[in-house]
């Protein structure tokens, strides 16, 4: 009797690295498809330069190579991808010395956050849904100007699709204190690009 093939695009990013730390290529392939545009833009929107943006990306598929023979499912895929991602994001930046210290309101926790002019761009990004070219100027002039912890938060959600409790493990905060930013930014977005431009949705939200 024949053996049925597997149809990997079927498969759960667990699933698919448990498959490809047995020697899967494909199976990493397709966690590249599914992956590369979310992890691109989340550095992209972070930093003010592409070519470090690119750099940082082949850093991170680079450690999910070396990493898969260690990969557990105990966890999503997802949630250990993004938390290799920020903190080579934050070691990055820490290295540059291009942060600049500022210190979010006591409604925000008080947490001291690393603060980096960003360079945005919406066009290819299904998540944010815009009426015109000027609302997306809006939008990527207004991210810049987010406080970075509201900001990370807002790009795990949008950029990544994951969920705030998978947010909330990534950048080591409660569950409320997740919610709180992403609350928080999503009503300084609303504000700022009002201001700019009138209403606009993003990520199905009408701002």
């Amino acid at each position: 009797m024949l053996a049925t093939k597997i149809d990997i695009t079927l498969l759960s990013d667990e699933a698919l690295m448990l498959q490809y730390a047995q020697g899967d290529f494909a199976a990493f392939e397709q966690l590249y498809l599914r992956h590369k545009g979310g992890l691109y833009r989340y550095f992209l929107r972070q930093l003010a330069d592409k070519s470090l943006a690119e750099d940082l990306f082949q850093d991170i598929w680079s450690k999910v190579i070396t990493s898969a023979g260690q990969y557990q499912a105990s966890a999503k895929f997802t949630t250990w991808f993004y938390t290799l991602a920020r903190h080579k994001l934050v070691d990055q930046v820490r290295h540059l010395k291009v942060v600049a210290k500022v210190i979010e309101d006591k409604a925000d926790d008080g947490v001291e956050a690393e603060f980096v002019v960003s360079e945005h761009n919406t066009q290819s990004n299904p998540a944010y849904i815009l009426e015109s070219d000027k609302a997306k100027a809006a939008l990527k002039d207004c991210i810049a100007f987010l406080p970075l912890v509201q900001r990370e938060c807002f790009l795990l959600k949008e950029e990544a699709g994951l969920s705030v409790d998978a947010i909330a493990h990534i950048v080591d905060a409660n569950f409320e204190a997740c919610k709180s930013r992403l609350r928080k930014a999503y009503d300084s977005l609303r504000q700022c690009i009002t201001r700019k431009v009138g209403a606009a949705v993003i990520g199905g939200k009408v701002l």
